[in-house]
């Protein structure tokens, strides 16, 4: 109770899912580079990501685009599920069925996708699924678009989105469309229904298998040997008989 209004203090509601901020995931950020002792230009250059980004988003003023927080788990050798668990909870090997009630996900405001992960607990798990709500409107320029290893399935539950590819390829996807593609393909998402659209989205890492698939030459038809013909019957007499 507020002595001075007479008000309780602001709950949050029972079926609203727990959400990581910009400050609580900057704090982790940050927690798993000192662990490894490097500088932010250190871990700039292991990742890819810039050292400004990751100074921004370590005090919680920038949040990160799919693309820039998965490589920066795997320069820090962290699962991501450690970043987006929920405070205090710590991840444990799947050893079991992991379940994630309606709602319960830990929910992210990227920059173009309000990521709501789901199976957060379970460590090491070969694929990322997220409930994600789609906030962008457009396309603003080529940093908006997403690139990492391996595959990408979105499932459309309710909306219209608009997913451009860096090759000028614009898909429209409704309610009940889906989507698999390869993610080292550039890819962003944009709402273009009324209301902001919904997906449910999976992203798998390269496994050994699709590496070798791609790099894998391309196989050529087999050489085609035709037999010599036999010679007419006349002329095999007629050799004979010479």
């Amino acid at each position: 109770m507020n002595p001075h209004t007479g008000t309780k203090p602001a709950t949050r509601p029972k079926d609203e899912p727990p959400t990581l901020d910009r400050t609580t995931f900057g704090h982790r950020l940050r927690s798993a580079r000192k662990r490894f002792g490097w500088t932010l230009a250190q871990l700039a250059e292991r990742s890819g990501v810039s050292i400004t980004t990751i100074s921004r988003a370590e005090r919680g003023q920038l949040a990160l685009g799919y693309e820039n927080f998965t490589a920066l788990g795997r320069a820090l050798e962290m699962d991501m599920n450690a970043m987006f668990a929920g405070a205090g909870v710590k991840p444990a090997q799947l050893d079991g069925p992991v379940v994630t009630r309606a709602g319960k996900g830990v929910v992210y405001r990227g920059l173009s996708i309000a990521y709501e992960f789901l199976g957060t607990t379970a460590a090491g798990k070969q694929m990322s699924p997220i409930v994600g709500t789609v906030h962008a409107r457009r396309i603003h320029g080529p940093e908006d678009f997403v690139r990492h290893a391996g595959e990408e399935f979105a499932y459309v539950l309710s909306g219209e989105i608009d997913v451009h590819f860096d090759n000028g390829e614009v898909l429209r996807l409704s309610r009940g469309d889906s989507l698999y593609f390869d993610s080292r393909l550039g890819h962003a998402y944009v709402s273009v229904s009324r209301q902001l659209a919904r997906i449910v989205g999976m992203t798998i890492g390269e496994s050994g298998h699709m590496k070798s698939a791609r790099e894998a030459p391309a196989l050529k038809p087999p050489r085609i040997v035709r037999a010599k013909a036999e010679p007419p019957a006349k002329k095999r007499a007629a050799r004979g008989k010479g």
